[in-house]
Parts: structure tokens; sequence; C-alpha cells
């Protein structure tokens, strides 16, 4: 497991956040409804060449959650734009899935970040999005945030299966599953859910251009959550390089694959 012994107030919220290594700065964003806890199988190949920086999204993993607080991916942008000037980090390398590449993103074209390269997979980038489990949810928002704790726990398994390809281990589940349990963390799984909104991506769709940095983009080729297909546009639009192809491996490419992400940031490192 990653340790998260940091915490800093940004905007009102505590974030948990940690690093691991030594050498230029490597920041890693995770997506939902994960929490960094995705990159514990990768930040260990990456420590002798990277100091990797890592921290649980406002809302998720250990971060602060409560009611009422604005979780959607309007404030995580800014959060990060506040952690690189916490960390003192000019141009780092960016690695990032899903929300955690929405946020990269939003940085990137809102808010003026710079990376030295971007590394990102399977990520909420391009309209539509949203399943059809969100919409619902976006709906019945306090229904589900009051359903007894056997059934959210059933939900929450059966949600989380669904974005990898393999079955998740037992460790895996219970990792992705402890923070959103309890009277804290069962209504802020369903807020996070009922924040979903595609209008955070369609305001900055339109901007996406070649990006200054390097960018590789990687894609679970079987991906049910957001199809391969998305993958290839937006390495068109964003990338000098084609989308790479992930065999074998759904959303969640941490746990599908995670073999093929180090060796993608290591070639990327390398050509550094």
């Amino acid at each position: 497991m990653l340790e998260l012994p940091n915490a800093t107030t940004i905007e009102g919220n505590s974030v948990r956040w940690g690093k691991a290594g030594e050498g230029p700065p490597l920041v890693a964003i995770h997506g939902t409804p994960f929490s960094s806890q995705v990159w514990r199988r990768i930040v260990p190949h990456l420590t002798d060449r990277r100091t990797v920086y890592y921290f649980d999204l406002v809302g998720y993993g250990l971060s602060e959650m409560r009611e009422g607080q604005d979780v959607s991916l309007a404030v995580q942008n800014r959060v990060l734009a506040s952690l690189f000037v916490e960390w003192g980090l000019e141009r780092p390398d960016v690695l990032a899935h899903d929300f955690g590449g929405a946020t990269a993103l939003r940085a990137y074209y809102l808010n003026g970040l710079r990376y030295g390269s971007l590394t990102i997979f399977d990520a909420v980038a391009l309209a539509p999005w949203g399943s059809p489990f969100v919409q619902h949810v976006r709906k019945h928002e306090a229904a589900f945030s009051g359903v007894p704790d056997y059934m959210h726990r059933a939900l929450l398994r059966a949600y989380l299966q669904t974005a990898a390809l393999n079955p998740l281990s037992e460790q895996a589940l219970d990792i992705y599953c402890t923070p959103w349990l309890g009277p804290v963390g069962q209504p802020a799984f369903y807020r996070q859910i009922a924040q979903m909104d595609q209008k955070f991506t369609d305001e900055v769709e339109g901007q996406y251009d070649r990006m200054e940095c390097s960018v590789t983009v990687l894609w679970g080729q079987n991906d049910e959550w957001i199809p391969y297909e998305k993958g290839m546009a937006l390495a068109s639009l964003i990338s000098d390089a084609d989308c790479i192809p992930i065999a074998d491996s759904g959303h969640l490419v941490q746990e599908d694959r995670p073999e093929a992400i180090v060796a993608a940031v290591l070639k990327r490192l390398d050509r550094s």
C-alpha cells in the first residue's frame, strides 16, 4: 500500500498525498471511483528514476469527505494546480487515468499547467460519457445514499468489477471499497457520482490541440466504460502518435495490465 502521510488544505478541503523515490518529479492522478492506491503496483517500478507524487482527489480515498462538498471535475484541476505550487513543481511528468485524465487536461488547457510529458489512459475526456448507472444515481442520489449497508456493499463491488476485464482480487476490492463504506464513505460515493457532469469536459474539449509536451495515449481494448475508439479520437487531438491499445484489459488497466503502464512510462522516460 502507498503511504499518504501528508495533508494540505486546498479550498477548504484536506487533501492527502505522499511521495516516493528519487529524481525528477512525476505526478500520478487517479480516477473515479478509485484512489491513489491504484498506483501501488506502478510506483515501485518508477522510484529509481523519478520522485513520484500521488494524492487522493478531493472527496476520494483518504482526502476529506463531507456533506455539501464540491467533488466535481470543476474543483479537481484547481486542486492539482495548488499542489504543483505546494510541491514546487514546474513541468513534471504526469501519469493520469479516468477522471485524473480529465483533471490533467483541464489543468493544462484552463489553468496553464505545463508538463514534461503526459502518459494518459482510459480518460474521461470526450463526450458523451456517463453510464446508465451514473445517470440513474444522479437522479436519485438521496435514495442511494440511504440504502442498507449490505445492499450498498453488493452494489459497490459489482460496479467496481465492471471496470476490470479480469476478476478483481479480494484485496483489490477491499482497497477500492473501504473508502466508500460507513456513514461518511457511503454518501460520499453517491455524492461524487451525482456531481459527474459532462459540462466539465465540454468546456475544455473544444480547446484540445497538440500539447507542448510529448504525449502517450494508452487504452484498454476491452474498456466497457469508455470504449477504445475514444482513445483513438483523443490521441488524434492531443498527440503526434496513435493511441496504443492494451490487449486483455478493461478500464482499470492498473489491475488488468499494470506492466503495460510501467512499460509505457519507462519508455517515455527513456526518451526524455
